[in-house]
């Protein structure tokens, strides 16, 4: 039987790591996306969070990731009325 995703795990692991690379991240790449897979700490940077994911996937086709945007403390918000 396959073990369950800990989301929470990922969400406290990634936002730790994402603490971490985020100054050093933001000199050079300011407001792109970055997904984190957090058992090894391998980062992927894209101008969007697909962009960014698709490069994630490529090394690890199986895991679920961590993403932010760079510069920001949210990647995505959202506007209405």
């Amino acid at each position: 039987m396959e073990s369950e995703v800990d989301i929470r795990k990922i969400g406290e692991r990634g936002r730790e790591l994402f603490k971490k690379i985020s100054e050093e991240l933001g000199r050079d790449y300011r407001g792109k996306f970055v997904v984190i897979e957090v058992d090894s700490g391998d980062y992927f940077i894209g101008d969007t969070g697909v962009e960014a994911s698709k490069k994630a996937r490529e090394k690890y086709p199986n895991k679920v990731f961590f993403q932010g945007k760079i510069g920001y403390r949210a990647a995505v918000s959202f506007k209405g009325r």
